[in-house]
């Protein structure tokens, strides 16, 4: 018997574990963070791997978060319903726009209701030192600016780098160095404070994040969906950055991201962190009309997601069109 046609897509069988999660959700009429807002916090902790954690988090210090939080949820669901979940745009700050399409898009940006930009540096200091003059003359002092280097640079060379570019007042550096590198990380950390270091998107394990975590070495918790090894593994991330007191903002771009951490950052805020305090979710504006429930944001916020599932379901068109090697885009 030939195999669904869906299952011989690559990309999809990587996301398997996110399916499963879709299914389930699915199954229960409800979106993927409701579905994990509902649980109990013995539920919760229940779904997830504790070995080689267990020095950073133990499954009774898991559920004292998760029952501490759990009076409030509905509070904390019914405002996220009411008014959305913050989110900064990366649109305007890729590198190769001129600059006046750099200042147009800040102030498209600032027009949608955008209180955060950020912007991609690290190919020559006196190009990001002209395009952050830039991005400052039009957002204003007052507004939060990040910085993105993926992994460029060297230790030495991030921080010396960083230093240059603190005059634009950047709230984060994210991806300085290789994301491996953890003792880099907080060398980095340490000598750029108080502009934070953000990173997690390339790293795929939640014994990664507790070495980031216990040497201190981020300030902000870049998550990815599809890196980590599902939702299990994430609620184990998210559950270690509340206990160390990061701020867990997930990494969104690819297509499809923005449409699955829109409920991450949801079960976050319901059921493990319980802050909006230096939470954001990236956002970025392409590739969104693959999907039959694509984001929406309102105002520089994600409306909440209400459709059953993950918000993933990909339109059969888009799978033809980009289906290796015989899809359209690919026979261009």
């Amino acid at each position: 018997m030939a195999r669904p046609r869906e299952g011989r897509r690559p990309h999809l069988a990587r996301r398997r574990r996110e399916r499963l999660w879709d299914l389930w959700a699915r199954s229960e009429n409800k979106p993927v963070w409701k579905l994990a807002a509902d649980l109990t916090p013995e539920q919760f902790v229940s779904l997830i791997d504790f070995h080689y954690i267990t020095d950073a988090l133990t499954p009774d210090e898991a559920l004292a978060i998760l029952r501490k939080n759990a009076p409030t949820k509905a509070a904390r669901e019914a405002e996220m319903i009411r008014d959305g979940f913050p989110a900064y745009t990366t649109s305007a700050g890729w590198l190769g726009y001129d600059d006046d399409k750099i200042r147009r898009l800040c102030r498209e940006g600032l027009a949608g209701g955008w209180s955060h930009f950020k912007m991609k540096v690290g190919g020559d200091l006196k190009d990001d030192i002209r395009r952050l003059t830039i991005v400052r003359e039009e957002i204003g002092p007052n507004r939060k600016l990040m910085v993105d280097a993926n992994q460029k640079w060297d230790v030495g060379e991030s921080i010396r780098w960083m230093k240059e570019l603190a005059r634009f007042d950047p709230w984060w550096i994210e991806e300085p160095t290789s994301p491996d590198d953890i003792l880099g990380h907080a060398a980095i950390a340490r000598a750029i404070a108080p502009i934070g270091v953000a990173t997690g998107e390339a790293c795929q394990n939640r014994v990664i994040f507790k070495q980031l975590f216990q040497a201190e070495a981020i300030k902000f918790c870049q998550l990815d969906s599809c890196r980590l090894g599902g939702v299990n593994e994430i609620l184990a991330v998210m559950l270690m950055a509340a206990k160390f007191g990061v701020p867990v903002c997930p990494h969104a771009g690819g297509v499809g991201l923005c449409e699955f951490v829109q409920h991450l950052s949801l079960i976050d805020y319901v059921c493990v962190g319980a802050s909006l305090e230096n939470r954001i979710l990236e956002y970025v504006d392409h590739l969104h009309e693959h999907f039959f429930d694509p984001v929406v944001i309102r105002n520089g916020r994600y409306v909440v997601p209400t459709a059953p599932g993950y918000s993933i379901r990909m339109k059969p068109e888009s799978l033809d069109a980009h289906e290796f090697p015989n899809g359209k885009v690919w026979a261009k």
